[in-house]
């Protein structure tokens, strides 16, 4: 979608924004006021799922909608009008229903909608969150924060302008998962000693299906199949690796000082340009080396997992086979370790997924920062994250050694020239 025109948006809502960021107890502050109004840009299968979950698990309630395709849209609506109804809300108004390549602003512009949700494709991530900012909504903002360096720097600068203002969530759900969170705190205080080497791999199944466009759109096919086109998604290493490298991120507190990998499309579809595999090493501060191993191809899932080895002792925390320290201070979450949970097990609340809490406990701290004005700011950490796997796609993509200022300072910023106005009909 094209970018805003700032001036003029920035004159149309400066009136909703001084209402819906200086005072945010008021607003949330009398149970008249108690549901948080979210609007969702991007109504596919990842925004789905986060706003259902918002709705489940919080006070809001979907108000509106908007996404550059209309047949989204209504495929959306029953869902979004039965998750409000099923929590004592009511059907979404078509009059708040938005489609085309003016939709995002259209939302932003209603002065209804107090927070914001955007699901849309990594390459429209940017000028999303920024516009949200700047139209003084509370925005969380699925992962990466954008395709390329250029992107990523947006985003830290929109962060710099929310700070105090709204609230900045990036998807980045692990960080709340209970088994993760508890492995993160013994880590720090010294459980596995001295972090010597991390290990990092996320081992997917392919997706080489092409999703086929409504109409015979150059454009359509690209959107429609965005996970295989770099220019609009990152590519594997900023939709999977990432997760994994966010958290070695979060645990060691640093970023990547340089990396050296390889990768390339064997086993690819026939169409896109995005590598099916990647290998990198990373060197961290405090001669921390880490590992980065991501797949994309063939039948069968593997694993996902982040090992940190330490002097005295190894944390391990995979999606489905548990979270534990083996060592001189021996842990276990309790996840099983990769079998299906019995009777007895599930009715003692046991669960085979460390990543159980994750998407629900992200969301409640995301509608908690609004409800009670303690403003939370993801923008910088996100950003870094995404510009850490960043460094690992330059890197296996030329050949070459590059360090985090290399690839900060190289102005990288894909264009991917799509005509968007053939969707306004």
């Amino acid at each position: 979608m094209k970018p805003i025109n700032r001036r003029k948006f920035l004159a149309s809502t400066a009136a909703i924004s001084a209402i819906t960021i200086l005072k945010p107890s008021t607003v949330f502050g009398s149970k008249t006021n108690s549901a948080v109004r979210l609007g969702i840009i991007g109504c596919g299968n990842r925004g789905t799922a986060v706003i259902s979950n918002m709705v489940k698990h919080t006070s809001g309630q979907i108000i509106a909608m908007a996404d550059l395709f209309n047949y989204q849209l209504e495929k959306a609506k029953p869902k979004f009008d039965q998750l409000n109804k099923d929590n004592d809300g009511v059907a979404i108004d078509n009059s708040k229903i938005f489609h085309g390549s003016k939709a995002y602003e259209k939302l932003l512009n209603d002065a209804d909608v107090d927070a914001v949700l955007v699901s849309s494709p990594a390459y429209s991530h940017p000028g999303f969150l920024d516009a949200a900012v700047s139209a003084g909504k509370h925005v969380y903002c699925e992962k990466p924060v954008a395709p390329d360096v250029a992107g990523c720097q947006k985003v830290i600068q929109a962060g710099e302008k929310a700070k105090g203002n709204v609230s900045v969530a990036i998807g980045f759900q692990i960080r709340h998962a209970t088994p993760y969170v508890e492995m993160a705190k013994r880590i720090r205080k010294g459980d596995i000693g001295e972090i010597v080497n991390v290990q990092l791999y996320y081992i997917s199944s392919g997706s080489g299906k092409k999703v086929q466009p409504v109409g015979d759109s150059r454009e359509e096919f690209m959107i429609r199949n965005h996970f295989h086109f770099r220019e609009l998604s990152g590519g594997i290493m900023l939709d999977q690796a990432i997760h994994m490298i966010d958290i070695c991120n979060w645990i060691v507190n640093e970023n990547p000082e340089n990396a050296i990998g390889s990768g390339n499309r064997k086993g690819e579809p026939d169409f896109g340009d995005t590598f099916t595999n990647y290998q990198a090493i990373y060197a961290y501060p405090d001669a921390t080396n880490v590992s980065v191993h991501s797949t994309q191809f063939g039948p069968k899932f593997s694993d996902v997992c982040a090992r940190f080895i330490g002097t005295k002792g190894i944390a391990e925390a995979h999606y489905g086979r548990g979270v534990y320290i083996e060592g001189d201070n021996p842990w276990d979450s309790g996840v099983l370790r990769g079998q299906s949970p019995t009777n007895e097990q599930r009715a003692a609340g046991v669960f085979s997924s460390s990543l159980h809490d994750a998407n629900s406990n992200k969301v409640k701290s995301f509608i908690n920062s609004i409800e009670t004005g303690n403003l939370i700011n993801e923008a910088k950490s996100g950003a870094n994250s995404t510009l850490s796997a960043i460094l690992g796609r330059m890197s296996a993509t030329s050949g070459m050694v590059k360090t985090w200022d290399e690839m900060y300072f190289s102005n990288q910023k894909f264009q991917a020239n799509l005509n968007l106005s053939q969707f306004d009909k």
